[in-house]
């Protein structure tokens, strides 16, 4: 197979995906989305709308009833959960608490991904790659740190370096500027913006709908299970 037909084939295709809990939720209705490598896609939707469960689809925490979903080449209807980790070694998670081990700081924080998956990185490695993440999202001066010494924006800054550290093919962000301030929000998507142009994909969970406008990605919007429209250009309606 030629680089160029490999590189047209998706990251993320959902195809017939429907998804109910044992408690009868019905979380997602026939899902068809194709997300090609290197794209930005904002994915919106009220609260309960399906957002949660279509990102723990594709991180396998969860596994569809009907459809198949391909990840990255990994086919996650028929993947045996020893292949889970492989799958997660090709993605970098960031989250709307951060998730800092407050015993440890920054540079520890970030490494520790990198122990986590197991990536047989010696010491060199791992200082090298941590040290890069870091200084990517404006952190290398504090690496030594602890967390509870860092503003909100800070900790979730190193939460994307600990989701990078790893050189993932896609990175999920779910709800990363819930839990900071207007400005720093902006900082943050125009970090994953960087990110993103560098050929990393990119799918991001959020409510804000200003930052949805201004920066003018892919918008999936999800309503009671089912995709209700998908849109270029920050265009939500």
């Amino acid at each position: 197979m030629s680089p160029s037909s490999e590189s047209d084939k998706p990251i993320i295709e959902f195809k017939g995906v429907s998804k109910t809990y044992p408690s009868g939720t019905h979380a997602l209705e026939d899902v068809n989305i194709r997300i090609k490598r290197g794209e930005f896609a904002f994915v919106v939707g009220s609260s309960g709308a399906g957002k949660s469960t279509f990102m723990k689809l594709i991180m396998r925490e969860e596994k569809a009833n009907t459809g198949t979903i391909i990840v990255n080449g990994f086919d996650l209807t028929k993947m045996r959960r020893r292949k889970v980790p492989m799958l997660r070694r090709t993605m970098g998670v960031v989250f709307q608490d951060f998730r800092l081990i407050p015993k440890m700081n920054v540079f520890d924080n970030v490494a520790f991904a990198m122990h986590v998956l197991g990536t047989n990185a010696n010491g060199r490695q791992i200082r090298k790659e941590v040290s890069n993440a870091l200084a990517k999202v404006g952190l290398g001066d504090k690496a030594r740190s602890m967390p509870n010494e860092l503003s909100g924006g800070e900790q979730q800054r190193v939460g994307l370096a600990r989701a990078l550290v790893n050189s993932p093919d896609l990175i999920i962000a779910d709800e990363p500027t819930g839990n900071v301030d207007p400005n720093m929000s902006y900082e943050i998507v125009s970090l994953l913006t960087e990110i993103n142009k560098r050929g990393t994909t990119v799918l991001m969970v959020t409510h804000d709908h200003s930052l949805v406008r201004d920066f003018k990605h892919r918008v999936i919007m999800l309503d009671s299970g089912r995709i209700v429209a998908d849109n270029a250009g920050g265009d939500e309606e």
